[in-house]
């Protein structure tokens, strides 16, 4: 089969690997439908994390059950499924307490695990990891359920690390795919003022469309103080999608007394936090990978029900065979978000 792999820094190639099989009687194969490009791919892309060449690539998928194994009970072939970034076992402490990314036994797409940028892809665990979609599945619901297996519910976790509640005000630093899935999901939980703030035009309209209520650049000198002004001395809920230094030192300073900062970024390049403003001003910082499959099944309702539609942050799509175009495009932020297509 085809799949996507790094070969080295700026080196994206699709070549032919080994079919995936059943290993274990837990196991689910699955022909994936459709597949993403996400942020996190680019820290190894560009050499800022470290890599194996011919590292597989792609964490967000989901795809048509094809077998699975002996002790698979609640996926069955033919189900169309979607699938966090990270599976897990569904039995551990951690799983029990809906922190599935740090499940011992589990682990994340990619890397020497199968990739999502591919064909078809082996899931250990079938029944904990994966959510089975009960309904006709077209195109555009499969763009819209796509978003969940990372970003929308990376954004959804922001909010909750943040305490965003309904009639409540909150700051969205970042606006790649997950600050604007923040946004999305602050809008979902209800909030009354969403100040969306980010580096790119296009992008802070699709944050308007939504849900911000207002917008900001980060590189203007004023932003912070407009934010503090705005919010008579701070934001009670700050988001931080970025994972940037300059990222988090404007969440600290935007953050009011008491208030609460839901980081989600993957932290490259921070080389410190100001303890200090956090204790001073008993601000707290929350900070984490998101547990996806805690979120799942409430984010499918919900775009089932047309509730929720995440798709518009795909701003192109090319097919497997094209791959290195999208990462391309997302490095050169020619695109928020790039949707492969396998066939």
């Amino acid at each position: 089969m085809k799949a996507t792999v790094l070969h080295d820094i700026g080196d994206i190639r699709v070549v032919d690997v080994p079919d995936p099989v059943i290993a274990e009687p837990t196991d689910a194969l699955v022909r994936i439908v459709v597949a993403a490009v996400c942020g996190s791919d680019l820290w190894s892309y560009r050499g800022l994390e470290k890599f194996q060449s011919g590292d597989r690539m792609g964490h967000e998928w989901i795809g048509i059950v094809e077998d699975v194994g002996s002790h698979v009970t609640e996926i069955k072939r033919g189900d169309l499924v979607v699938a966090p970034f990270a599976f897990s076992d569904g039995t551990c402490p951690a799983c029990r307490d809906g922190v599935q990314t740090s499940c011992p036994a589990g682990g994340f797409w990619g890397g020497r695990n199968g990739g999502g940028q591919a064909e078809a892809i082996r899931v250990p665990f079938a029944d904990a990891t994966l959510v089975a979609v009960r309904a006709d599945v077209d195109d555009a619901l499969s763009r819209r359920l796509l978003p969940l297996t990372d970003v929308m519910a990376t954004g959804h976790h922001a909010t909750v690390l943040a305490g965003v509640t309904r009639g409540s005000t909150v700051v969205v630093i970042g606006d790649g795919a997950v600050g604007l899935c923040a946004v999305l999901a602050a809008t979902r939980t209800g909030a009354e003022r969403i100040v969306a703030i980010g580096r790119h035009p296009d992008r802070l309209r699709l944050a308007r469309t939504f849900g911000a209520t207002d917008v900001l650049y980060a590189d203007e000198a004023e932003t912070a103080a407009t934010v503090v002004d705005w919010t008579g001395g701070g934001s009670a809920a700050v988001v931080e999608c970025v994972g940037g230094q300059s990222a988090l030192d404007l969440a600290l300073t935007v953050a009011r007394p008491g208030g609460t900062i839901g980081s989600v970024g993957v932290p490259n390049g921070v080389d410190h936090v100001d303890l200090y403003r956090l204790f001073r001003a008993n601000v707290t910082l929350r900070a984490g990978v998101a547990p996806v499959r805690r979120y799942l099944d409430a984010l499918i309702t919900d775009v089932l029900a047309g509730v929720l539609d995440p798709s518009p942050i795909f701003t192109t799509e090319v097919p497997l065979g094209d791959v290195a175009h999208a990462y391309r495009a997302m490095d050169n932020r020619q695109a928020i978000k790039a949707l492969i297509r396998p066939s």
